[in-house]
């Protein structure tokens, strides 16, 4: 089972067996919260930097969804000057293919195509457009909130990590330089989740 929680939500994560146990133990099921397919992206680093490893849960929440990104294996950050960017922050944001493919070594994640943007926005308003994710020794937890999509509408998508920040105004892209690691979006068979608010009403 995996749990978790913000300021506002929890919820929680069962297998297919766990879900079934658990069911047989409610005493009043209508007082149960309902049960609803976990959607998720397994990060893995790529030719430029194969040490990253990462998982991104896409949960309902009121009228979207919470995104929890957990990152491992990030590349130290390394200044930018004049003529060549930082590493770090690392740009963060859904693509609109549905592969992760490697392809060229020496720029990889071609096929996750490009940012997702359904709503025809600017860079910067992409509804795929994330916060960055800063390096802590490798390593990178981010939680927020997001109206621009429900977790069911980016199955098939991939989430793409980049080498430099993304500086959000750049046409089309933001300028985050090369991609790190990626991963497919999917909706999981066998695993489920229940949630509910437990903060204000």
């Amino acid at each position: 089972m995996y749990t978790g929680n913000s300021s506002l939500f929890a919820y929680r994560c069962f297998s297919e067996e766990e879900a079934v146990a658990t069911s047989a133990r409610q005493q009043e099921p209508a007082d149960e919260p309902p049960q609803f397919p976990l959607v998720f992206a397994d990060i893995q680093g790529g030719p430029l930097r194969p040490e990253i490893r990462g998982i991104v849960y896409f949960l309902p929440m009121d009228s979207g969804t919470q995104v929890y990104a957990y990152v491992t294996g990030l590349p130290p950050y390394t200044p930018g000057n004049a003529n060549t960017p930082p590493i770090g922050p690392h740009g963060f944001h859904i693509h609109s293919g549905g592969s992760c493919a490697p392809g060229d070594p020496a720029n990889p994640f071609q096929d996750a195509g490009d940012h997702w943007n359904p709503t025809n926005q600017p860079h910067g308003n992409h509804a795929g457009d994330f916060p960055p994710l800063f390096s802590n020794d490798g390593v990178a937890f981010l939680s927020f909130y997001t109206d621009k999509f429900t977790p069911t509408e980016v199955v098939g998508k991939t989430i793409i990590i980049h080498e430099n920040p993304d500086d959000f105004r750049t046409q089309p892209s933001g300028n985050s330089g090369k991609r790190l690691a990626c991963g497919v979006i999917v909706q999981s068979q066998t695993r489920t989740c229940t949630a509910g608010h437990i903060g204000p009403q």
